[in-house]
Formats: structure tokens, C-alpha cells, sequence
């Protein structure tokens, strides 16, 4: 008997809800023979584009999952915190803030949903299976475009399965479309999830069409060889890597587990890191992805979504449809109100910021800085650009509204903006770490300095930029290297755990970073100190504490501030700062005389203690990067099984980790 799906209910959910808009003229009838769907390309490609529609959902992408994912890192973190929440009450601050310091529950009101972006990523998988298998039995797949769909329903098969392991763990693994007899799966290991995504990503990669070589593959919202084999290459990473598991034999059985490696030969780094660098190799020589002209050119293409066609160096992006998605919205530095480019809207952005102290670990003549990490905002009222508060209020320079030209923000509570993926900066340091961990310092040290010598504009006097000078250090396949070599900027692998830090700042790819390396608490933990240390203006930040005045608060305490120079240079949209680098340090701009400040102001009190305290409760803000009962973030680096979920799967799933259960 025949296998049914309403292909046009999903056709047209695509044609309404992803970036396929103008895609699909309705067919006829409203549902149609497997048989029929499969062996004809137009309607198997509606089908494929089903799989992506998922993405638009609410509590899916749109508005959760690149909101709430990747929050608190060493270089990212969410707007609030808990500092405003007595100490002994864990349970009291807002969900969004308990997610972001590691510390979610099960009845979380943001993801407790019926369509929480499990069960939306779940559905995306479904339709994967139905694609996959549809594919293979009535496809002609000697046909290049017929195995190119088959390629990119593997591929989306493998994102959504390597999603939903990064935010939970262990997950029930299916690769066949659900029948009645697997309504109700147990989680399965993650080691065999792993392994069917390799798989899929190997046999995706023999089928899809490289960046630009077919029409499918102009764009950047299609599936591509180049994205498929750098996936590859970021799940090895993950699957060789450290990771908060159950013990073995132990998933699904309300095990807290540990940190650990996992145990299973096929996927050691030994295994996985040579054929993942063959695919950066790949990549790399097929000449068909490289990087932007300047890092600004890139990031002012992706506001006006010209990265879907207008740049080589953007492999795959989350496909939203023109008018739908939060990414500025949510990330871009704050609009207080309407202005040319935020019309009819209240405020905006700012949900998400770079950690306070990201400004001063670039070098200054890294093109990347004043970019990527801005301390400003637009003023409705004023219509202009202001200083936003003190040092511990930083924003994403990258994400601007007045960039979008050709798409303008409208103000409402989408704004179109397509998130990238994957770019192929990401893929040369996945290629670097890769060719480190397999004892070729020289490749290493070559993928990393391309990515370095654009950020310094060609500045090769910098030692900074000077590669050849690195050392294998404690590189090595045995997945210690990272943790004993992050702080030794001489060594590769110290290189790297920098450079993706200062290059992917902002797309939320350092959680699962610092996850993998082993580093997630110790990295978190160092990143306190340092913040103190700003605050305090101790420790690197020394030389500030000089040129601080002494200030009384109205409770009579005393604390040090140090003062900041700004001006607003309206042409250039932006705002001018002075005294922070190292040669400004005590100094006044030349142009600034109290007589004629020639547009200068002073921010009297922009480093201090007191910028990073809560004057309510005395709480400072750098210890509420993790906080749960565990003083740990690792056992709550995976998000638990919502208690919808749980309850719709009638007693099948269990939560691991120490999480309650229903």
C-alpha cells in the first residue's frame, strides 16, 4: 500500500513562512502519491523545502532557539542576570535568565510549550525522513538535480540531529519515518546519533552541487557541498570532543552524568579529525567559497541581506523568508525608538551583548574591534548616537538596522534578517585546529594566518598577525591539548582558542566551543576574574586605576572611576571614543580643550566597581555567568525535556542530568 503525504500543505507552508516565497504555484490536489511527489523535481523540491519551514516557527528559530542558545560564554552574553535576585533563591529569576546561567528547568515558560523548538526540530526531522525515503525509492538518483535533493533532505537531517544534541544531549534517534510502532522512542545514545550524521553528511557531500556550480546553489539559503562537508567537519569536532554525558549504558535512566570523552573507537579523534580535515581540504581547493575583501564589507552585506548571493564566504544561512526572524531585532545595538530605519517601532536590539572586557582582548589594529563591538545607541528622541552607559554595556557593532538598505527594518516583530550558518572563516580555523591536532603545524599556521592577515588589513608588522612563530605545543589528538594551552597565545591551539573568539564573536558558535574543548567552566571561571579585574582596574587593566578619581556613593562608600572621552560623528553613524587604548590611557583628545571641547563629552565614571554592581542588592553582575546549585555550568550546558514533551511521549522519555522529572 501506498505511503501518502500532503506535500502541498508543506509546499505551501514553505511558499508562506521561509525564503521560498515565490517558489510554488498550487498544484491541483492537496495531497499526491509518493510515487508521483518523488519522481518529478518540481514537486520533490516542494517537498525539501518543507524540511527548512521549520525554521520560521515562533518558539522554533525565529524567536527562541538563536536567542536563548549560546548564551553565557567567555565573549557572549544575554542582557540581564540575576544579580537583582537574592542569592539563596535560584529559583526566582526570569526564565530567560535562568537559561542563559546555565540553569533551566523542565517547566521553563519559554520552551514548555507544545511547539517548543524540540518538537519544531523534531518535525523538521520527520519530513526529512519522509523526503529521504521517498527519494530513494522513486527517484531517478542518476539524475544530478533528483540526488542533489537527496542530498540536501541528508543534510537537513544532520543540522536538525546535531542541533538538538548541542541544547539536549541524548535524544530518541530516528532515521525512517514515524509509524505506529515508533510513536514512543527512548533517547538513544549520542555516539549513534553521531555516527548517522557523519554518514549522512559523507553521502550528502558526493550528492550536492559546490557553492555556484547550479542554480540551486546561487544561493546561500540552499544546501551546498562546501556547507555539507564543514558540517562535517563541526560535528567531528563535537563527537571527538568533551561533552556533559550519562555514564555508559546509562541514557534515559535519570543519570546526572560527568564530563567526559566518549568511549566509542569509531569516533575518536584518531578516527574522525583526518577524514574532517580532508573535507576542509576539500573545501579549501575547490576554490568555490573564500573569504570577504574586508571583514566590514561582509557584515554590511549581511545586513542588507546581500550574503545570500553576494559574497563567497557565507556557505549556509537559516532560510527566513523576507519578513521573517528576530536576528536584528534581537541582537542588533539598541534603537531606543523610531528613527529613519526603525520606523513606527518602540525600542529595539540589544538582547544579547558582547561581555564587557571583549573590546579590550582585540588589538588595536584589528579591523574586527570597533566593529564588532560597539559601546553606543541610537536616540529616538535625539535622533542621534549617544554613549550607552558605563564599561560594563557593550553591543554588537556587526548587526546594524541602518545597514539594512534594501530591506528595510519596519519596526514590527520580524525584521528578515538571515542568520548565517556557516562561513568559510569558521571552516579555515575548523581547518587550522583540525591540521593541529594531526601534527601539521604548517597548514595550521597557514588557515589560521588568512584569517588573521584580513583582520589586520595586511598589517604583517604586527606581532599579532605573525603565525610562523607558533608552536605545536600540547596539540594532539587526545583532546587535553586545548585545555592545557587556551592561555598560551605562543602555541597553536592558544592561537585558535583567541581567533575564534575575536572572528566569530557574536554568532553564537562559542558555547559548543568551549563545550568541546573541555573549557566551559574553566573559561567562564577565568572570565570572571577578568572582568573583576576591569572593574577594579587591576591586573591587565592597571593602568587605568592611575588616572581614576575617588567617588562616595550615598550609602558612604568609596570606589575609584576612570573617565571616557566621546563624541557623536553623525556621518559616519557612529559614535567617537577616546582614553581606552593603551596610548590614550590619562590622556584628553588633541582636539578637546575645556574652553572648546570641540563636541567632546566626559563620562566621569566609565570604569568602576560600580558599573558592574546592582545598587539594590550589592550583587556584581561577573558572577552570574552560571549560576545554579552545581557552581558548575556543564551540567546544565544541555537544556532538559520539557514537560509538554515529556507528557505527550506518555512516559517514554526520562530526563538525564539531574533535571526533575514530570
Amino acid at each position: 500500500m501506498k505511503n501518502y503525504i500532503s506535500i502541498l500543505a508543506i509546499a505551501l507552508l514553505a511558499a508562506s513562512c521561509s525564503m521560498f516565497d515565490d517558489a510554488i504555484e498550487s498544484p491541483s490536489k492537496s495531497t499526491y502519491a509518493d510515487d508521483v511527489v518523488f519522481s518529478n523535481y518540481t514537486l520533490a523540491e516542494y517537498s525539501i523545502f518543507g524540511i527548512g519551514e521549520i525554521v520560521g516557527h515562533t518558539n522554533s528559530y525565529r524567536g527562541r532557539v538563536h536567542l536563548f542558545y549560546g548564551m553565557n560564554t567567555d565573549i557572549e552574553t544575554y542582557s540581564s542576570n540575576s544579580a537583582a535576585v537574592k542569592d539563596d533563591d535560584l529559583a526566582a529569576a526570569d526564565d530567560r535568565i535562568r537559561m542563559s546561567e546555565y540553569n533551566s528547568t523542565p517547566s521553563d515558560k519559554q520552551l514548555n510549550t507544545t511547539t517548543n523548538a524540540y518538537n519544531e526540530i523534531v518535525a523538521g526531522i520527520e519530513r526529512a525522513n519522509l523526503c529521504i525515503q521517498g527519494l530513494r525509492k522513486y527517484a531517478d538518483l542518476e539524475d544530478r538535480n533528483m540526488s542533489y535533493l537527496l542530498g540536501e533532505a541528508l543534510t537537513y537531517r544532520a543540522f536538525y540531529y546535531f542541533e538538538l544534541i548541542k541544547m539536549w544531549g541524548e535524544v530518541p534517534l530516528r532515521t525512517e519515518p514515524v509509524s505506529s510502532a515508533t510513536i514512543y522512542l527512548q533517547k538513544s545514545d549520542r555516539d549513534d546519533i553521531y555516527k548517522v550524521i557523519l554518514a549522512d553528511l559523507d553521502e550528502a557531500a558526493e550528492r550536492l552541487y559546490w557553492p555556484g556550480e547550479a542554480d540551486q546553489t546561487t544561493r546561500a539559503d540552499r544546501m551546498n557541498k562546501a556547507f555539507a562537508k564543514g558540517l562535517y567537519a563541526r560535528v567531528a569536532l563535537s563527537a571527538a570532543g568533551w561533552a556533559w554525558r550519562p555514564d555508559e549504558g546509562e541514557v534515559g535512566k535519570d543519570n546526572l552524568g560527568s564530563l567526559r570523552l566518549t568511549t566509542d573507537p569509531e569516533l575518536s579523534a584518531e578516527v574522525l579529525f583526518p577524514k574532517a580535515l580532508k573535507h576542509i581540504d576539500d573545501i579549501v581547493e575547490s576554490g568555490t567559497a573564500s573569504l570577504e575583501s574586508s571583514y566590514e564589507t561582509l557584515w554590511r552585506k549581511f545586513n542588507n541581506s546581500q550574503h545570500m548571493s553576494g559574497t563567497p564566504e557565507v556557505l549556509w544561512v537559516i532560510p527566513f523568508s523576507d519578513s521573517r526572524g528576530r536576528w536584528n531585532y534581537t541582537h542588533a545595538y539598541p534603537h531606543t525608538k523610531g528613527g529613519p530605519w526603525i520606523t513606527n517601532a518602540s525600542a529595539r536590539g540589544g538582547s544579547s551583548l558582547p561581555t564587557a572586557n571583549l573590546w579590550f582582548k582585540y588589538d588595536k589594529n584589528d579591523t574586527r574591534r570597533d566593529l564588532t563591538v560597539v559601546n553606543m545607541q541610537w536616540n529616538g528622541e535625539t535622533q542621534a548616537w549617544e554613549l550607552r552607559g558605563a564599561a560594563n554595556y557593550w553591543y554588537w557593532g556587526k548587526y546594524r538596522y541602518e545597514w539594512m538598505l534594501d530591506n528595510p527594518y519596519n519596526g514590527g516583530n520580524d525584521d528578515g534578517v538571515k542568520p548565517i550558518v556557516m562561513r568559510y572563516s569558521d571552516v579555515l580555523l575548523m581547518g587550522a585546529e583540525l591540521a593541529a591536532c594531526t601534527n601539521d603545524l604548517t597548514k595550521a599556521q597557514n588557515y589560521l594566518g588568512e584569517v588573521r592577515n584580513r583582520a589586520m588589513a595586511g598589517n604583517t608588522a604586527s606581532k599579532y598577525t605573525a603565525v610562523g612563530s607558533l608552536s605545536l605545543g600540547s596539540a594532539s589528538t587526545d583532546m587535553n591539548g586545548m585545555i592545557a594551552d587556551h592561555a598560551n597565545q605562543s602555541t597553536i591551539l592558544g592561537a585558535i582558542f583567541q581567533e575564534r573568539a575575536l572572528e566569530l564573536a557574536g554568532e553564537f558558535v562559542r558555547k559548543q566551543d568551549l563545550i568541546r574543548w573541555g573549557l566551559l567552566k574553566i573559561a567562564l571561571d577565568e572570565e570572571k576574574a577578568d572582568l573583576e579585574s576591569l572593574a577594579n582596574m587591576t591586573g591587565n587593566y592597571a593602568a587605568y586605576a592611575a588616572y581614576a578619581k575617588e567617588y562616595t556613593t550615598d550609602d558612604s562608600r568609596t570606589y575609584k572611576a576612570y573617565p571616557l572621552y566621546w563624541r557623536e560623528n553623525h556621518d559616519a553613524q557612529k559614535i567617537e571614543f577616546f582614553g581606552l587604548d593603551a596610548d590614550e590611557i590619562g590622556k584628553t583628545p588633541s582636539d578637546y580643550s575645556a574652553a572648546n571641547p570641540n563636541g567632546w563629552i566626559i563620562q566621569e565614571k566609565y570604569i568602576s566597581t560600580e558599573a558592574f554592581r546592582n545598587s539594590t542588592l550589592g550583587n556584581y553582575t561577573w558572577n552570574y555567568l552560571y549560576r545554579n546549585s552545581f557552581n558548575d555550568p556543564y551540567p546544565r550546558s544541555v537544556w532538559p525535556m520539557y514537560a509538554q514533551t515529556m507528557s505527550a511521549m506518555q512516559g517514554a522519555l526520562v530526563n538525564d542530568y539531574g533535571y526533575p522529572q514530570l
